[in-house]
């Protein structure tokens, strides 16, 4: 059998437009289940107002590649930071289309250029706060 590392995001109000966008720039398969497609909502505490955020989504773009995410119920205090995900490679002109794509109306702290450690590295925080960092294995110009 083998393991699979899966980062799962978590929202507030915004599961389904950050998956879908990031189903936009990643492509594969979407899926996404609702509070209230599972009925039976508010035995966990979530309210009417909620029961259209998403309980649970995953969209498997590849073997290895697979993002999952849901929107944290209001009852849920505190700070649900998402920390940072990591994308690595030999496939450069994917993963630039990748960066590109996660950068738009985000904010890129280095840009995707030779590092020196001899790979092209990137990083960046999207407009969903969700950090990115980007390698691409030997990549780039010298």
């Amino acid at each position: 059998m083998s393991t699979q590392l899966n980062p799962y995001l978590s929202f507030r109000g915004q599961a389904r437009e950050a998956m879908t966008f990031y189903q936009s720039v990643l492509g594969g398969q979407l899926d996404v289940t609702t509070y209230g497609d599972m009925g039976g909502f508010e035995q966990m505490g979530i309210t009417a107002s909620e029961a259209d955020n998403v309980m649970h989504s995953s969209l498997g773009v590849s073997d290895s590649v697979q993002l999952m995410g849901s929107d944290v119920p209001a009852h849920m205090e505190g700070d649900f930071s998402n920390g940072r995900i990591s994308l690595s490679g030999d496939d450069e002109a994917t993963l630039r289309r990748w960066f590109d794509a996660l950068a738009d109306g985000g904010t890129v702290h280095v840009p995707l250029e030779k590092a020196p450690w001899g790979d092209s590295f990137g990083d960046l925080t999207d407009r969903y706060g969700v950090g990115w960092m980007v390698n691409v294995a030997g990549g780039g110009p010298a």
